[in-house]
């Protein structure tokens, strides 16, 4: 578990936004208690969370999304490190342009947040039947919840994009979506 720490540490030292651990332990139980095999992950970072799930089970294969060079690089480094090139596709691309054609039993999304509800629509197609997709930072930092502490212009549109994603999230009717106060806010969402 130690290389898993060093990658901890290195977000923090560099401020590198990766899941908060209480998230993670959450979306790794899912995994787990829905014996998930096939995952989409959009926004990879350094990897952190894509290795994380990987560890879980040898039959487990991810396809994650990265736009930033930098980190592109930094996660094909880490994912070699762990000996998960074979089950870890990192592709290089932003994932609203990124055509992706398999079907997978998760989708996470945790990249840009501003563009939840396009990730959401683009990508839903490629979920297979009973498959769900899970969503990280609709809290975040709390600010979601109490916007009307915001000072910055960036930040309060920022906040109301995650909000209008989690109104989009309680009305649609082709999903039915849970949330849970769990690290910095997640949503499961079910086809109904």
């Amino acid at each position: 578990m130690g290389r898993l720490k060093a990658l901890e540490k290195y977000a923090e030292e560099n401020n590198v936004p990766i899941i908060q651990k209480e998230g993670l332990n959450f979306i790794l139980n899912y995994i787990k208690e829905n014996k998930v095999k096939k995952i989409l992950e959009i926004g990879t970072a350094i990897g952190y969370s894509a290795i994380s799930m990987a560890l879980i089970d040898e039959n487990i294969k991810i396809t994650t999304i990265e736009r930033n060079k930098e980190m592109f690089s930094l996660a094909t480094k880490n994912v070699k490190d762990f000996n998960l090139e074979k089950r870890i596709n990192i592709i290089y691309a932003d994932a609203l342009e990124a055509e992706i054609k398999d079907k997978y039993d998760l989708i996470f999304i945790d990249a840009a947040k501003a563009q939840y509800i396009k990730f959401f629509e683009k990508y839903k197609s490629n979920l297979k039947e009973n498959g769900a997709i899970i969503t990280d930072n609709l809290n975040f930092h709390g600010l979601a919840n109490n916007p009307e502490e915001i000072h910055s212009k960036n930040l309060k549109a920022l906040v109301r994009k995650i909000n209008n994603y989690k109104e989009f999230l309680k009305e649609n009717k082709e999903f039915k979506t849970n949330f849970y106060e769990k690290g910095d806010g997640i949503s499961v969402s079910k086809m109904d």
